[in-house]
């Protein structure tokens, strides 16, 4: 629960300083966007890690997890959209961004309909990888950002900086998608039975 309501708060600090152009917020942003979000991954973490360890594993939380993380996520991943130095402009294409959300929409639709004939559909290891890289790929572009925000320039590097994230994010779509095949190929009796 604190995943999702940190979501829509972490976009206001994020965007915040972009749309009021107050360099005071932004340096303010540069120092608490990673501790924040390294606070509430460690979250994610230690829900899981307890939840098992306890044996307090539920339907309700093999659904309610993923969905925390893909709330975080895209929330991350439009923030990635934009800078707060508009001449380099954002991190991910505006096309990268619908293609894994159409993928995640898809996903929780799969989610549903397993869930109407009293199935869960926990989290496999291809959607585990993906997750994991959507953290890096996160991380790596809000160190970026907050640089930006702080004034620190990269010079001749800014380009290479970029084309990485651009290069990170590219593999997350295309994780996205492996995954989300891996998931139709083994569930894809649950969406037979619908049709």
């Amino acid at each position: 629960m604190m995943r999702v309501c940190f979501a829509p708060i972490f976009l206001l600090l994020y965007y915040t300083p972009i749309w009021t152009g107050m360099d005071v917020l932004a340096r303010a942003s540069a120092f608490s966007m990673i501790p924040l979000l390294i606070i509430f991954e460690l979250t994610d973490f230690f829900d899981g890690y307890f939840a098992r360890r306890n044996g307090e594993v539920s339907d309700f939380g093999k659904l309610f997890d993923p969905f925390a993380d893909i709330m975080l996520n895209l929330t991350l991943f439009i923030c990635a959209m934009k800078s707060y130095d508009r001449i380099s402009g954002g991190y991910m294409p505006v096309v990268v961004f619908v293609l894994i959300m159409y993928r995640e929409l898809s996903m929780n639709f799969l989610r549903m309909v397993a869930s109407r004939q009293g199935l869960a559909i926990g989290a496999r290891k291809g959607g585990k990888l993906k997750t994991v890289f959507y953290i890096i790929s996160g991380f790596y572009f809000l160190l970026i950002e907050s640089a930006v925000r702080l004034g620190i320039g990269f010079g001749e590097y800014t380009a290479l900086l970029h084309h990485i994230a651009l290069g990170m994010f590219i593999i997350c779509l295309a994780l996205s998608y492996i995954s989300f095949g891996d998931y139709l190929k083994n569930f894809a009796s649950v969406l037979k039975k619908e049709m």
